[in-house]
């Protein structure tokens, strides 16, 4: 079981009091490892974990060449003769099969392996079968209708890499090679909290919500998004606005969990606690983004006296915009980092923009909700949501994705190209 890595307090050191979006992204791709043992789990339960070791190919994929269609294997250099002899039938599964004789066509099914001086394989439909014999149609080209050994994969070629995440499709890919077990990070623990005094569940039990109340938004959203993760989701409830009580929730946490995640008490204000609690019990790295939303975001470390890594702490905003983005941009690639994979950047398409912008402010990099929506011509455009506030629900219920606009954009016009992020990129 390998030993993970550690993290050290001074490697995220900077002296800026409001990072860019591409330096807090720096900060954490080129300074976060994985803190992750491994372990050995098998192949088919494997969706969504990350490699902790290559996988090469033991052997051709597919092992023979073989037919693509039911129809007749012949040389195609016999092709000059029609209609010509049958000599045997081959169907998928049958091993080893004997090599066809000159002048020869074999009745051959899917899947089934090519016979020996056999190299082509004529549809069973274009072809006409009478007493022993098959006339063959002219035209084909060598190899036609044929899957070659080693199509897909050929024996030693690298199947996967360490660190990356297993989708559905390399499972197929795993069993098409055999293999059984597989080499991945373990799952790292997380606790996620909400704060605030106006802070209350749906399920709570107390009745209508009172004037000032709100439900709590986050939560449910946010641990959906951590679930998309090798990461094992703890929901530690609702902090309230006490300092005591963020410091004996945070501190209590961080004994028995990789990594805390909040929403909410961001920010400086006289009711908000998250920052002066990690201040006081770990060191701040990350506070205070050049971004909209989502300015109060907070990344640091918190030690642990019985683990070599110490607990990792990420706190998001508390408006549910504001939170959704920070964890999509940044706190997702950091976290998938932490587990063992390769840093993800979303997938950006250029897209002409459908609105204008007159006057932006520089030196920030706004993130947009925004839906493609084609003109008459069938060209799309990004469009902007109408309403730009943090805390709108429905704008991320409403929204296909994201408008990225870079700090040194001060206007936009009506069809210049903009960045479009898909929400399904995060998937």
């Amino acid at each position: 079981m390998n030993q993970p890595a550690s993290l050290i307090n001074d490697c995220f050191l900077h002296d800026k009091d409001r990072l860019s979006h591409d330096d807090a992204l720096a900060l954490l791709r080129e300074r976060l490892t994985c803190v992750c043992e491994t372990e050995v789990i098998s192949s088919k339960d494997a969706l969504g974990r990350i490699l902790a070791a290559d996988i090469s190919a033991p052997h051709n994929v597919p092992l023979h060449t073989n037919s693509a269609v039911d129809g007749y294997a012949f040389n195609h250099a016999d092709l000059t003769t029609s209609p010509i002899p049958l000599a045997g039938r081959i169907a998928a599964g049958d091993l080893s099969p004997e090599a066809l004789l000159k002048d020869h066509a074999a009745r051959i099914f899917t899947g089934a392996a090519m016979p020996p001086n056999a190299d082509t394989v004529a549809m069973q439909e274009d072809c006409r079968e009478n007493n022993g014999t098959v006339s063959l149609p002219q035209g084909l080209k060598a190899g036609a209708n044929c899957r070659l050994a080693g199509e897909d994969l050929s024996q030693g070629d690298l199947v996967m890499s360490a660190g990356h995440r297993v989708g559905t499709a390399d499972l197929a890919a795993l069993a098409s090679i055999g293999v059984a077990k597989v080499n991945v990070f373990k799952k790292l623990k997380a606790i996620l909290f909400s704060n605030g005094n106006e802070m209350r569940a749906p399920d709570d039990g107390q009745g209508p919500l009172l004037a000032g109340q709100v439900y709590d938004a986050n939560a449910p959203m946010l641990s959906a998004l951590v679930s998309k993760l090798p990461i094992d989701l703890t929901f530690g409830g609702i902090i309230k606005d006490k300092e005591e009580d963020a410091l004996g929730a945070i501190e209590s946490a961080s004994h028995s969990y990789d990594i805390i995640l909040t929403t909410g008490g961001a920010s400086r204000g006289d009711e908000d606690h998250m920052l002066s609690t990690l201040d006081k019990l770990g060191k701040r790295h990350l506070w205070q983004l050049a971004v909209k939303p989502g300015r109060p975001m907070m990344f640091g470390q918190i030690p642990r006296e019985t683990h070599p890594n110490d607990c990792l702490f990420f706190g998001l905003p508390g408006n549910p915009v504001a939170a959704s983005v920070c964890f999509m941009l940044y706190t997702r690639p950091a976290l998938l980092q932490l587990c063992g994979a390769h840093w993800e950047e979303p997938v950006r398409y250029q897209i002409p923009s459908g609105f204008e912008i007159k006057n932006k402010k520089p030196d920030r990099r706004e993130f947009l909700r925004a839906n493609l929506l084609s003109d008459e011509n069938g060209t799309l455009h990004a469009h902007k949501y109408l309403r730009d506030g943090s805390g709108l629900i429905g704008s991320l219920r409403d929204s296909e994705g994201l408008i990225e606009i870079p700090e040194a954009t001060t206007s936009l016009r009506m069809g210049e190209l903009v960045n479009f992020i898909p929400f399904n990129s995060f998937d």
